[in-house]
């Protein structure tokens, strides 16, 4: 258990945030959530360790390990994919030193009964049991598994760090903290970069993760899936609710409803009473009754109405011009970036007013086509914009584009004409720059407040043809929900690229769908896609099972096919038989160490013994244990096998 005590932040005198109490149990999924510029990530970095809080602290138990994916890495290694995730098990190496030294500890103890002889116990046994935890399956095994199951594939295991773009860098570090298994996992805005398959992947990993995890992110979707607790920071403090994000939302209204409703009522009732204070004190008859009710009115306890952040960007995209009924066709649509094909032979058609997702995993060509489209990205064969087509296009990295030393005003200015230059001060407000912030520097943003900026310069000049790649980046859930209400607003055609399930769903009326140098229609929302593919799955099982079968009735036809299989099930009696004998050895060595164990928690048994002896079976046992267990996963996997 973490306990966060009265954490506090503040610049220039104004608190950021303060008295942020909260516990981290042992298996808890929390969900960290509040406006951009709130304190989230920062709450993080404390719990890191690597800033310090200007008031309060935190306790963490013994032995407990932090790893923290931040948003932003300054990331640089020479080495493989492969040996730079493989890094991460340096870990066991320390810990295995770790329980060499304690033992070393326990064995030349003299005195039993001293509390600090059972804090050295508690202290081995803990550093065995993450050890353990560490150890359970083969490490080369599980680096694979990781690297895979995050997007890359086995070519890409011997490449340098350093060919990969800063996304794939971020996953390579991503799988390094998931190899660590910490205590506890914090991570900032984990699905930035991965695709909706990695996403699908980190859920199902993290579902089964041994420690606690604290999650930043504006992916609804995700957090719904993966966390039972959430922990709203807003105007510098915290509610925790015992819910996912979606249920923390009804319960925060409904709180929120009942908590106005109680205001209210005892707003009437100090106004009544204060209306009766009046009216006594002018009677000398009443004024000892008047001064009862002030006492009575002083001792109350006042329910206070925290201000809600209602703040909010506004906007409608500009109306569309009209343009042909074919928005964008390619034929034989063909890109390759050396001699490595990205897309190839590409066929599609764009219609007027229709609505296009593009999804698939990272490197397929999503946004390499979303620029051939755009144009200015060379190609080979056709892809051409239909009649009186204007591209309205906003990059994945639009916000990192802009000039940091051009003001906020300056930046929309340059791009605003004679008509549009009047209204940009109305503008910029609805998407929150008032005031003085139109004159910050573009540099001192936050990546929320860059996004903003970056779409309010989309607005200004009418486009019939949007071509929007992770405009959700950065954007809080509020941000996101006006956004999204826009493009439903919008009377053009629009490619979104995307990775945010929630933001798609209802927005898009077909999926590309990207996978080996082509694509892949479909019809619906990114809902229907996903029930496309398991669909697919399930078609592609079938025919499995039919193969399955014809292969077994072959095998009953053939005389040598059935002695083969007779020979074979022999062959797994013989293995399922040293199975349970491994089992059994694992279980007598589990026992023999639990009673030492016990042996040892005694400090009576331990004068009466000689402590030597005991700590070298202890230890020989130990490392039976490990063998046996080692042959019993051995056996257990062929088993599996055949």
């Amino acid at each position: 258990m973490i306990n966060v005590t009265g954490l506090g932040i503040s610049h220039g005198g104004e608190y950021l945030f303060s008295d942020v109490t909260f516990l981290i149990n042992d298996r808890d999924r929390i969900g960290l959530v509040g406006r951009n510029g709130a304190g989230k990530s920062t709450i993080l970095k404390i719990l890191a360790k690597i800033r310090n809080a200007d008031e309060g602290g935190i306790s963490y138990p013994r032995e407990c390990t932090v790893g923290y994916l931040q948003q932003d890495l300054s990331f640089a290694s020479g080495k493989s994919i492969f040996d730079e995730t493989a890094s991460a098990l340096e870990e066991i190496k320390r810990l295995e030193a770790r329980v060499h030294d304690l033992t070393e500890k326990v064995t030349h103890t003299t005195d039993f009964s001293d509390d600090s002889y059972m804090d050295l116990l508690q202290e081995l046994h803990d550093a065995q049991e993450h050890l353990h935890l560490l150890e359970a399956g083969s490490q080369e095994g599980k680096v694979e598994k990781i690297l895979l199951g995050l997007g890359f594939d086995r070519n890409d295991f011997d490449k340098p760090v350093s060919a990969f773009s800063g996304g794939w860098q971020m996953r390579v570090e991503l799988a390094k903290i998931l190899l660590k298994q910490p205590t506890l996992l914090l991570l900032d805005e984990p699905t930035n970069h991965l695709d909706i398959e990695s996403i699908q992947w980190l859920e199902n990993f993290l579902l089964d993760y041994p420690g606690a995890i604290l999650i930043v992110s504006h992916d609804k979707r995700f957090l719904d899936n993966l966390t039972n607790r959430t922990i709203e920071i807003s105007r510098g403090k915290i509610e925790d609710y015992k819910a996912s994000y979606s249920r923390y939302i009804e319960l925060r209204k409904e709180r929120r409803e009942k908590l106005m409703a109680a205001y209210t009522n005892q707003q009437n009732e100090i106004r009544q009473t204060e209306a009766l204070i009046d009216k006594f004190r002018a009677k000398a008859s009443k004024a000892k009754m008047a001064q009862s009710l002030i006492k009575q009115l002083d001792r109350k306890e006042r329910i206070e109405m925290e201000d809600e952040d209602t703040s909010s960007i506004r906007f409608r995209f500009p109306e569309a011009p009209r343009s042909g009924v074919v928005v964008a066709e390619a034929k034989d649509l063909t890109k390759a970036y050396g001699e490595k094909v990205i897309l190839k032979n590409l066929k599609f058609e764009v219609a007027r007013n229709e609505r296009v997702a593009f999804v698939g995993r990272n490197g397929e060509g999503k946004t390499t086509l979303a620029k051939i489209i755009k144009g200015g990205e060379p190609f080979v064969g056709d892809c051409t914009l239909g009649y009186n087509v204007k591209v309205g296009y906003y990059a994945q990295q639009q916000a990192e584009e802009l000039d940091g030393n051009l003001t906020v005003y300056q930046t929309v200015e340059r791009l605003a004409d004679h008509n549009t230059r009047p209204k940009l001060r109305s503008l910029l407000g609805s998407f929150l720059f008032g005031g003085d912030d139109v004159d910050k520097k573009v540099k001192v943003l936050s990546g929320g407040e860059k996004s903003r900026l970056a779409l309010a310069c989309l607005l200004l000049e009418p486009a019939n043809l949007l071509i929007l790649d992770e405009p959700t980046n950065h954007l809080d859930f509020v941000s996101k929900e006006v956004l999204k209400e826009a493009l439903q607003n919008y009377d053009g055609t629009l490619i979104l690229v995307s990775h945010d399930r929630d933001f798609l769903q209802g927005l898009t009326n077909r999926t590309f769908y990207f996978r080996n140098q082509t694509i892949k229609e479909y019809i619906g929302d990114i809902e229907e896609f996903l029930g496309s593919l398991n669909l697919d799955s399930l078609q592609q099982l079938e025919i499995k099972q039919k193969q399955n079968a014809v292969d077994k009735q072959k095998n009953i036809d053939s005389p040598s096919d059935s002695e083969q299989k007779r020979n074979a099930e022999k062959d797994k009696k013989k293995l399922e038989n040293k199975l349970q004998k491994a089992e059994k050895t694992v279980e007598e060595y589990e026992a023999a160490i639990a009673a030492i164990e016990k042996k040892m928690a005694d400090p009576n048994e331990m004068k009466s013994a000689n402590s030597q002896d005991i700590f070298s079976q202890y230890d020989e046992l130990k490392k039976k244990l490990a063998a046996a267990t080692k042959e019993w996963e051995e056996l257990a996997e062929l088993v599996e096998k055949v």
